[in-house]
């Protein structure tokens, strides 16, 4: 099989309205004055996996639905701007969009707009088998209706990776995209036992690695039964926001998994990835280039990046 795409992104295409807030929780007020003001841009988390993993040299090609309406504009201008080929099929719902209120610390709340999405909303199946035959991998965004493409993906070929992002362990809207992905990644934020959620996602679906990522505590990655601790990696500059740390961190890992990498390598791929990210302003949709990933990731091979953790009882 030919391939002319390295990742094929499906869903998560859409637009955020950026609202900088005094603090988080908002404490309730008639009205707030808001420095540095409101910005709307395109960009979320496929967008942000596109943008990240295009900007690191690999091939990409964004699958999703997309609204006839400025806000779609604002998304096909961002891959026009990158270079980034993408096929948007109609979405009647118009072009998924959020609110993201973002406090001094750079943390968020996002507030999804759930009116968009309709019951009907397909990929063309034809679609998705032309672009998926074509590539070597696909990650698949957790938005609706990408899990119907799951399926056709498996059937085409590519390796498969998805991000749950705050998945609780329990949700199970999340458990399709979790059982059915080569290489899983999600936050700890809302987990009260990670290893758990971990080994439930390794034994019961088929996934080879599973990384849950902590922040500014690293991550933990789960690999053939060996759970080991992924050091956090220093930002190159101040933290100002954490949209998008998530997406760059699996763009990173990727990168080093699509090139052979060790698992060791490609976790300081993504710690790199995500701490850059961090780096960028709300208000901007831009990634960690491959020269500066790689430069930063050799500057931090004299310190052991992931080590194993210590053993702990699962209650699977």
């Amino acid at each position: 099989m030919r391939t002319e795409t390295d990742v094929l992104v499906l869903g998560g295409a859409g637009v955020d309205t950026i609202v900088h807030v005094p603090e988080l929780p908002l404490p309730f007020a008639d009205s707030y004055m808001i420095r540095p003001g409101i910005v709307t841009r395109a960009g979320q988390s496929g967008d942000f996996v596109a943008v990240s993993v295009a900007a690191l040299g690999l091939r990409t090609h964004h699958l999703d639905m997309l609204g006839d309406d400025h806000e779609g504009e604002l998304v096909r201008a961002l891959h026009r701007d990158r270079d980034i080929p993408c096929t948007f099929v109609p979405m009647p719902g118009g072009t998924k969009r959020a609110v993201n209120l973002v406090g001094p610390d750079g943390r968020r709340l996002s507030l999804y707009d759930d009116s968009r999405s309709q019951e009907s909303d397909r990929l063309p199946e034809a679609t998705v088998r032309k672009l998926a035959g074509a590539s070597r991998h696909a990650h698949v965004v957790i938005t609706y209706p990408c899990a119907f493409a799951l399926p056709l993906l498996r059937e085409a070929g590519p390796t498969v990776s998805t991000d749950l992002h705050n998945w609780d362990g329990e949700n199970p809207y999340h458990e399709q995209f979790a059982y059915e992905a080569d290489l899983v990644f999600l936050s700890a934020a809302a987990l009260s036992d990670p290893e758990r959620t971990l080994r439930k996602i390794a034994a019961r679906g088929r996934a080879r690695v599973v990384v849950a990522t902590a922040g500014a505590e690293g991550a933990l990655m789960l690999a053939d039964g060996q759970l080991t601790k992924v050091p956090a990696v220093v930002p190159p500059a101040p933290v100002v926001d954490s949209n998008g740390a998530g997406d760059a961190f699996a763009a990173g890992f990727l990168y080093g998994w699509l090139g052979g990498e060790d698992l060791e390598r490609c976790a300081l791929y993504g710690a790199v990835a995500g701490a850059f990210a961090c780096t960028v302003p709300s208000t901007k949709t831009d990634a960690i280039s491959r020269a500066e990933l790689v430069a930063r990731a050799a500057e931090l091979d004299a310190t052991p990046r992931v080590q194993p953790s210590k053993p702990t009882v699962s209650r699977l």
